[in-house]
């Protein structure tokens, strides 16, 4: 659009110097998650929603569903950034449920430095050339990060890795497919860097990133409460079969009689003990205990991931990673 921002209506400094605290039960998360929602769908002309298959996205996925429905809203498609480094089981999570919901879902991929890998048989953490990539992924790593070594390591959760691979390839499709509102999972919670981010967040600046807003519904849920939202409302209103006064299992085994683990939206990377989700190499489990029946409250959520991107997390932002 080419009024964008005058265009737009919403309230920039919508949930300034708030935190989880200020809506105090999971009604309240889940009326403003609705309320945000219902607005980024109404005043964007293409807004996208980034899903990842993780909790977070799917979970904003969710109440996407739920306000296209009851007002009349077109779905917004899907973006899933494919960093080449993916568990497997994550890749199928998010195309069968895309079905199941009927979601446009396009891939949002770094092709050159894709191409590259295929070509040569790297494996993760195998260097790849800067002088091999092309002159848009140079400027990137030249001008934009400043990164000065020959070669970078083929690794996402790294400076130059986490660029190209995930950044790069977001701000890509945002311009292929004429992206003017992103809606993404983020959770005030869920990382430092985070923490001062608005309901509504401009992304303004052309030299950074095609201009666009962020539209970001569940800042205000902090992690039990995104699992109580999926036990308590997303899983027994999406599951034939389930409990509505909802059911909390204790494995894949302990779901309610005639429901299987691929019936639920939930990955099942969860069951498996994995709370959050990064590429295949460099995401770890700490327990066998699902997701979220672990100590939520007295340990880190991801101090399974690598730590060299959640170190570098605010500059990462600032280039525009979600």
């Amino acid at each position: 659009m080419s009024d964008f921002p005058e265009a737009i209506d919403v309230d920039y400094a919508d949930g300034e110097g708030e935190d989880p605290s200020d809506y105090p039960s999971l009604q309240h998360k889940i009326e403003k998650a609705i309320e945000v929602t219902r607005r980024g769908l109404e005043q964007y002309d293409n807004p996208a929603v980034m899903w990842t298959g993780g909790k977070d996205s799917t979970l904003t996925l969710y109440f996407i569903n739920e306000v296209a429905e009851q007002f009349g809203y077109d779905k917004p498609t899907a973006v899933f950034i494919d960093h080449f480094q993916h568990f497997e089981e994550i890749t199928d999570f998010v195309e069968h449920w895309a079905d199941e919901w009927d979601i446009d879902l396009v891939y949002a991929r770094n092709d050159d430095v894709g191409a590259y890998v295929d070509e040569h048989g790297l494996e993760p953490g195998d260097d790849v050339p800067v002088s091999a990539l092309s002159e848009h992924n140079q400027r990137h790593v030249r001008e934009i990060l400043e990164y000065e070594e020959e070669t970078f390591p083929f690794l996402l959760d790294t400076y130059v890795g986490n660029h190209l691979l995930k950044t790069v390839a977001l701000n890509d499709a945002l311009e292929e497919y004429d992206i003017d509102g992103v809606i993404s999972g983020v959770r005030w919670d869920e990382q430092e860097a985070r923490a001062d981010e608005t309901f509504f967040s401009p992304r303004h600046d052309p030299d950074i990133y095609p201009p666009h807003d962020r539209i970001q519904p569940i800042l205000q849920f902090d992690e039990r409460d995104v699992w109580d939202a999926f036990w308590q409302v997303v899983v027994p209103e999406t599951v034939e079969g389930f409990p509505e006064e909802g059911y909390v299992p204790e494995s894949a085994d302990d779901l309610p009689e005639g429901v299987e683990q691929s019936d639920v939206p939930i990955s099942p990377k969860y069951f498996a003990g994995f709370r959050s989700l990064g590429s295949e190499v460099s995401t770890e489990k700490t327990t066998e205990e699902p997701a979220w029946l672990q100590d939520l409250e007295n340990t880190t959520e991801r101090a399974g991931r690598a730590q060299d991107k959640e170190d570098l997390m605010e500059r990462l932002r600032d280039l525009g990673y979600m």
